[in-house]
């Protein structure tokens, strides 16, 4: 039985401040450390009780930190170091066989598909926080219109918040915000002649993405090919010729943010960057979240954070167009 949900007035050490209005993130709050508790049922029982896989787990992300910006040796080591979590984990989720027909007619869906199963425990408490973003506020950010798609994404979190609450228990909270940014996406185009095998396209597309980033100290966090997941689970999807989705963080700016007081930001990363082609088109369609909207959502007022989002964007928006992108 989902516990009744209790407003972040209370905050319960999620954030300090927050203004009522629209659901930002949803966490169960339980006591002590259930750590290896909660990986070890998303390992065992998520996919065959419900339908949600795992793909491209990152646990003890706080290590890590601990490894890079803790040690002197190291030529990013911070010398405000302090190791503030006992864990940060992100497991990025998918309801595949959900998601099928909201894919189909809603693409953008994808900036939050996978999205993240968020697990942390600060150092100072014994508690530990297992949550993800509101579904109604992923679908505001990518701009989801369609109300059979709204209904039934929305829907595929009721089994997966009574699972959370019956495997570990604790308090359920939710945050609230008062509006989302103005631009809560990026959207981009990429145009190609279309000759001889577009899958020799793209590799060399993905190749380029991926080492432009990397060049910028991004980390290539996960990749997901719908495409592919589709055709094994014998379901058409002969919409699009490609549907593939990028998983991108940006190391110093997570550490910056979870590791300094606000690991419940955590709930939006790592970013997800999806990118179709229709079938027969000879364009690429890309969209990903604003990192703004981490500010809004989270109600993050910190000057330096604030400022850490907003070079994330600029500097993807940046990498996108020297790749031959037109934002849109």
């Amino acid at each position: 039985m989902i516990h009744r949900l209790i407003k972040a007035t209370v905050a319960l050490s999620l954030v300090a401040t927050v203004a009522f209005g629209a659901n930002g993130a949803r966490f169960n709050i339980i006591d002590g450390d259930v750590s290896e508790k909660y990986e070890h049922l998303l390992g065992d029982s998520l996919e065959s009780s419900i339908g949600f896989t795992v793909s491209d787990p990152h646990e003890k992300i706080n290590d890590a930190y601990a490894k890079r910006y803790g040690n002197k040796a190291d030529p990013d080591y911070d010398k405000d170091w302090a190791r503030n979590l006992d864990n940060l984990g992100f497991f990025s989720i998918t309801n595949d066989a959900k998601l099928h027909s909201i894919l189909k007619v809603s693409p953008e869906v994808a900036g939050f598909a996978p999205f993240n199963q968020l697990i942390y425990k600060k150092a100072n408490e014994d508690k530990t926080y297992v949550g993800h973003l509101d579904p109604k506020t992923m679908l505001d950010i990518v701009g989801t219109k369609n109300e059979k798609s709204r209904k039934d994404f929305i829907a595929m979190f009721d089994p997966l918040d009574k699972w959370t609450s019956d495997k570990l228990g604790g308090k359920v909270v939710t945050t609230e915000f008062k509006s989302l940014p103005a631009k809560t996406m990026m959207n981009f185009e990429v145009t190609f002649e279309r000759e001889g095998d577009l899958d020799d396209y793209l590799d060399e597309f993905q190749e380029n993405f991926e080492a432009a980033f990397e060049d910028k100290k991004y980390i290539i966090a996960g990749y997901k090919n719908f495409k592919e997941v589709y055709g094994d689970l014998e379901l058409d999807f002969e919409e699009y010729d490609a549907f593939f989705v990028y998983s991108l963080c940006h190391f110093t700016f997570s550490y910056s943010v979870f590791n300094k007081d606000r690991p419940d930001n955590g709930v939006f990363a790592p970013c997800s960057m999806y990118m179709y082609i229709k079938k027969d088109s000879n364009t690429v369609v890309i969209g990903m979240p604003r990192v703004s909207n981490w500010v809004s959502v989270m109600n993050l007022t910190d000057p330096v954070k604030v400022k850490w989002t907003q070079r994330i964007d600029n500097e993807i928006i940046s990498i996108m167009k020297e790749m031959g992108a037109k934002e849109i």
